[in-house]
This record gives C-alpha cells, sequence and structure tokens, in this order.
C-alpha cells in the first residue's frame, strides 16, 4: 500500500513511521524543510521525502498519484493568534490536492469536541474535519483527548508540575474531566483503520479506561513516582494567569500554555461508537500508560519529543535559511584549541545541554535561560530529547540544531532565545584541534550594545567551555 504521511517530523508522525514500514507499506512522507528530515538507512527502500508546504498550493502539486491512503498530522495551534485561519486554508489546499491524486481514504487525527461551547483549538480541530470531509475520498476522523507518552506536550507538562512542585496552588479547571489515552493506543487505532471499510466515512473518539479530572491525573503520576504531592484548587486564576503558571513552571511555550490552558476548561470524554468496538484496540489504563512512558524516558531513547518541533519555540523557519553562517556585519568569537582524542571531545559536544549542561559556568547559563523566559523565550527548559543522539532540527536547551555529523566532527546551533539579532554557535573538529565559534549578526543599534554587553563574560565562559570539552 502507498500511504502519504504529513507531519512526518511531529510528534505522532515520527512514531507511526517505523509501524508502517513494518507493516509492508510505501511511505511519501511530507516535510516543509528537507534538512529537519533524516531517512534512517533499513527504511530507504520504502520511504521518500517531499518537500512542500500546505499553505502553499503550489507545493502540493508534487504529489503523485497512487496513493492509497493519506494520513492529516499536521497543526498550527502555535503559529500565532490566527492559527486557526492557517489550519483552515491548510485543510483546504490538502482536500484539493487529495481530490487530484485520487487518494482513497484520508485519516484525520483531531480532538474530542462534544460539548457545544469549545475553546478556539477545539473548534479549529473541528473546523479542519469540516473542510476535509467534503472531499471525493472516505475520511475517517479519530478524535482523541490528553495523549500519554514520552515527550508529548501533555504528558511533559504533567511531569514538570509533579516533579518540581510539593505544594501546588492550581486554577479550578484542575476539576475539569478528561479521558487520556497512551500514545501506543493512538498508533494502533491509527494503523487500524487503513482502508478498513467500517471506519470509512466515519468520526469518532478514542481514549482510554479511565475517566479522570486533570487534578486526577497529577495525583496519579505522583503515585506512580512514589511522590507526596498536595494540589490546592483557587477560584480566582484567570485563564491569563493559568498560561503564565504553565508557562513559568513547565517547558511549554506561552503560545501554547494559551492554548492547552483554553481547552483544558472543556470537558473531553468520549462518546461511545459502535465503530471502536469493531476496531477492538484493548486501550490501557493511565497508569498504564505512565508507566510504559517513564520506562522509555529511563531508557534514553525516546522515538520524539513535542520540544523538537518549532511550536516549543514560538518560531518556524527552514534551516536551509541559516545553515550557512554569514560573516558580513557579523560580531565572531572564534577559539580553537588541541585537542587529545578526537572521539572523547565529539562525545562530549554530542552530550551538551540539557542534564548535562554546558561544561562550565552552568550558574551564568541558567541565569542566561532565566532571564530569557521572564521576556517570553523559550529558556533551557526543553532540555533535550535524547542524552545522546543529535539530529537536525532537534532543540538542545535554548538552541535549534541546524547541522549535524559525527563523522565530519561538526555540530551547528541556532539561537532560539530573544535576542536583538540572529546567532550561531558551532563545534568543529579540524586537523586535530577544535574550533568554536560564536557568530552573532545584530538588528540595528540594540543589537551592537547587546553584543557590547555580553563580548566581556565570552572572554571566561567560552573560553572555559572550549577547555572542558577538549580533555
Amino acid at each position: 500500500m502507498k500511504i502519504l504521511l504529513t507531519g512526518a517530523t511531529g510528534y505522532i508522525g515520527k512514531r507511526i513511521l517505523p509501524i508502517l514500514v513494518d507493516m509492508g507499506h510505501d511511505v511519501l512522507c511530507c516535510v516543509r524543510d528537507l534538512d529537519r528530515f533524516e531517512v534512517p538507512s533499513s527504511y530507504s527502500t520504502q520511504v521518500k521525502v517531499l518537500e512542500m508546504d500546505l499553505l502553499d498550493p503550489e507545493s502540493l502539486q508534487h504529489i503523485p498519484s497512487g496513493i492509497d491512503v493519506a494520513y492529516y498530522l499536521v497543526h498550527s495551534m502555535s503559529a500565532g493568534s490566527d492559527y486557526a485561519s492557517l489550519e483552515r486554508q491548510s485543510a483546504i489546499h490538502f482536500r484539493q490536492a487529495m481530490n487530484r491524486v485520487k487518494v482513497r481514504q484520508v485519516i484525520y487525527l483531531s480532538g474530542i469536541v462534544n460539548q457545544a461551547k469549545l475553546s478556539k483549538h477545539l473548534s479549529s480541530r473541528r473546523e479542519v474535519e469540516h473542510q476535509l470531509s467534503s472531499g471525493d475520498y472516505c475520511l475517517t476522523t479519530l478524535r482523541a483527548g490528553i495523549i500519554i507518552g514520552s515527550g508529548s506536550a501533555s504528558f511533559e507538562i504533567i511531569r514538570d508540575l509533579v516533579e518540581k512542585l510539593p505544594i501546588m496552588v492550581t486554577p479550578k479547571w484542575l476539576n475539569t474531566r478528561c479521558q487520556p489515552i497512551g500514545i501506543r493506543d493512538v498508533i494502533q487505532y491509527l494503523t487500524r483503520c487503513l482502508l478498513n471499510p467500517i471506519c470509512f466515512d466515519k468520526s469518532f473518539d478514542i481514549g482510554g479506561r479511565d475517566v479522570l479530572t486533570y487534578r486526577d491525573m497529577l495525583l496519579g503520576y505522583a503515585q506512580v513516582r512514589g511522590l507526596s504531592r498536595y494540589i490546592i484548587t483557587v477560584p480566582v486564576m484567570t485563564p491569563r494567569l493559568s498560561s503564565y503558571w504553565l508557562y513559568f513552571v513547565t517547558s511549554t511555550s506561552y503560545k501554547l500554555a494559551v492554548s492547552l490552558v483554553n481547552s483544558m476548561k472543556v470537558e473531553v470524554v468520549c462518546t461511545p461508537s459502535e465503530v471502536v468496538d469493531q476496531i477492538g484496540v484493548s486501550c490501557a489504563s493511565y497508569e498504564t500508560s505512565l508507566k510504559r512512558a517513564m520506562r522509555i524516558i529511563q531508557s534514553y531513547d525516546i522515538p520524539s519529543s513535542w520540544k523538537d518541533s518549532y511550536s516549543s519555540s514560538n518560531t518556524s523557519f527552514n534551516i536551509s535559511d541559516f545553515i550557512q553562517v554569514p560573516s558580513y556585519g557579523c560580531f565572531v568569537d572564534s577559539r580553537t584549541r588541541a585537542i587529545r582524542s578526537r572521539q572523547d571531545t565529539l562525545e562530549r559536544i554530542w552530550a551538551i545541554g540539557g542534564t548535562t549542561g554546558w561544561y562550565y559556568a552552568n550558574g551564568l547559563w541558567r541565569l542566561r535561560g532565566l532571564i530569557d523566559k521572564c521576556v517570553g523565550g523559550v529558556g533551557l527548559r526543553r532540555g533535550r530529547t535524547n542524552p545522546r543522539k543529535v539530529h537536525a532540527g532537534d532543540a538542545i536547551d535554548f538552541w535549534r540544531v541546524l547541522y549535524a555529523n559525527k563523522e565530519q566532527g561538526r555540530l551547528l546551533l541556532f539561537a532560539e532565545m530573544k535576542l536583538p539579532g540572529e546567532a550561531w554557535l558551532e563545534f568543529k573538529i579540524e586537523r586535530g584541534r577544535l574550533v568554536q565559534t560564536a557568530t552573532f549578526r545584530p538588528l540595528g543599534l540594540a543589537g551592537r550594545l547587546y553584543w557590547m554587553l555580553v563580548y566581556p563574560f565570552h572572554g571566561f565562559i567560552f573560553k572555559g567551555m572550549l577547555r572542558e570539552l577538549t580533555k
């Protein structure tokens, strides 16, 4: 079977791709930025990649005919205040493209929309379903609530809150009911719908065994981790204050926090469906899904994380636009030091950031992250998905990986912190020496003043980091 997979670099897309390949299907992965997508060599015969942008209908003209099933796994929840309009337009363009190539089935993963009054996010999800439903194909819509899995935004927020706060003063929406579902069960539903006649032109809710409040979910996580946690609910916390609360305590971006808070005020409990019974997925309990997620985290083998998506940084750009580090009009701090062991140095570079830290003056790095967080940036709380592996597109604290090639001995990072300009940090091994280069392209006078203020700190921070990397 030939399958079109949109959102291939996203949280769900990265999870379902290897499953589809193992099932023997040929998969065409649609990505907005080819430089962010790396096809494992073991998949090369079954996976092809196509660069396209759903907001650009011309780019969709390259989708070939002969597609049997298409997965629609994209969203723009953190693209700004107009994301609902962007989502609607993307769905229209996708529907037109699928009509042209005469696809047989489109499978769309949406949110549970059973209440009359919905959040902006859930209303947008319903509008996307409405636009997709008028195509010349069979539409299957799976509606899920909170997804529990290593690296999912919802799970990471729960984990951040419980791990960091022994006592939580929370808004009243913590008493809203929901029906969480494990990521493994979501993938089962998505794959069992493939050209399954009982799913044609159907919309149905998918959820786990338990109906819980968000308060229950937090305390359930604490119980699994063996932690004593206390929750105090107050009625006076506004949505804006709730959003700031999530933003400062967890690793989520502010825009994503706003969308989540507004959605958390809406009850997301599944409506029973005969189709769900016929598909026959035996969903796990909330506790089991938590334990599965924790095992994967402890094994340092997280297949995908929301932190590596652009929604974690409120930015959207093509890596190819920044992979060539500029020189004109830039300030450059370049340092070189001989290395004793190429392999040891590479291992240190490839482990930089996250729990490892930046090898020197970590307190100042944390202070810079706190300042960034206070002015609306991402700070250091994203960490990194895998402590040993690095791929283009990954997030490392407040940096984005532009290029990572261990054989060449080169790692290039782009700053996603709030700056009056653009910044790159590059590590490159050449002829037995490590070249560490920080490049800053200022934006106006503010950018030049910023560089002058931070330059004195570079002298010992970058010098000390280079020394530690080359030990």
